[in-house]
């Protein structure tokens, strides 16, 4: 693999000892990693982007961005994608502040480019089992990584993820585990955290959690970061979708100061070929949509084989 780093500069970059320990175990907690105004603004955003979703008409073309699954209980919403269009600044202020960031820069190098933005939760008493799967299955030339933000409590015992550290070096027959091992595999772990907490996780690492009846509501924001290098080496997107990503930078470093006038500042020091020019809209830079995805690794017949070129149709 192909190392990038960055020289830790704290509090927002991550040390040399949260790098390594990252890459032998394949996730890192990081406590109390976002303010506590913002974790309050994401709270809002996050209640009106469920909100918005269910007041959808089944027949608006808006709902390809919410997704359903169904449960016992009948169909349930469990996924927003593509946050910053959707009438919330606080997840432009969140892509814009240093605590992510920092977590970007200092795993993908100064080129980093954010690739998905979601909001994945669990209602209160829809405590839906999350098998064993791997998000993305690739060369490891490169990290990818998510970030994910936790807005409210993780507890074991009421779904909290389960993490199997160490399995993101290779691709893993999740099938073959659960089955062996049910939600009980050798060294598995549950993570625990409080609203506020991040976790930085490859995206190869081997994650899932069961289910349980009766949970509180926990909702989770997802930020995935590539380096512009790795998709430009292996895609599934080309150099066009790379620029239309990178603009969403500016308007987020924007939104962080204009939400918090007198912090600290994200410095941000992507290579000048790659530096974007905004196109003067900010409605524009918002939605970039995709049209592949990369394979992952799940127990079911959506799951692709491992084969570096592969790239998946987007539902």
């Amino acid at each position: 693999m192909t190392v990038q780093t960055t020289t830790p500069t704290l509090p927002h970059h991550l040390t040399d000892e949260q790098i390594a320990q990252f890459d032998e175990e394949g996730y890192l907690v990081l406590r109390n990693r976002i303010p506590a105004e913002l974790l309050a603004r994401l709270q809002d955003a996050a209640d009106h982007w469920i909100a918005d979703g269910a007041a959808l008409a089944p027949d608006d073309e808006r709902r390809a961005d919410y997704t359903y699954a169904d449960r016992p209980t009948g169909r349930v919403m469990f996924r927003v994608d593509y946050l910053h269009n959707k009438n919330q600044a606080a997840s432009l202020e969140l892509l814009g502040s240093p605590a992510v960031l920092g977590i970007a820069e200092s795993l993908a190098g100064p080129d980093f480019v954010p690739t998905y933005e979601s909001l994945v939760f669990k209602k209160a008493g829809d405590g839906a089992a999350i098998s064993w799967h791997q998000d993305a299955v690739h060369p490891r030339t490169r990290r990818i990584f998510n970030i994910d933000v936790y807005l409210d409590p993780s507890r074991a015992g009421e779904g909290a993820l389960r993490v199997a550290p160490g399995s993101h070096k290779a691709p893993v027959d999740v099938c073959q585990l659960e089955e062996e091992y049910g939600w009980d595999a050798p060294g598995v772990i549950q993570a625990e955290l409080e609203p506020g907490d991040a976790l930085v996780h490859d995206v190869m690492v081997v994650h899932g959690s069961e289910a349980v009846v009766g949970n509180r509501l926990r909702r989770t924001i997802y930020y995935e970061f590539r380096a512009a290098e790795q998709i430009l080496d292996e895609g599934p997107w080309d150099a066009e979708w790379i620029d239309r990503r990178l603009r969403l930078v500016p308007v987020a470093l924007r939104e962080h100061r204009r939400a918090n006038p007198g912090a600290e500042e994200f410095a941000w020091r992507v290579s000048d070929r790659l530096r974007p020019t905004p196109s003067g809209d900010d409605d524009t830079e918002l939605r970039i949509a995709h049209t592949v995805h990369s394979p992952g690794s799940y127990c079911s017949a959506g799951s692709v084989p491992f084969t570096p070129d592969v790239a998946t149709p987007a539902p």
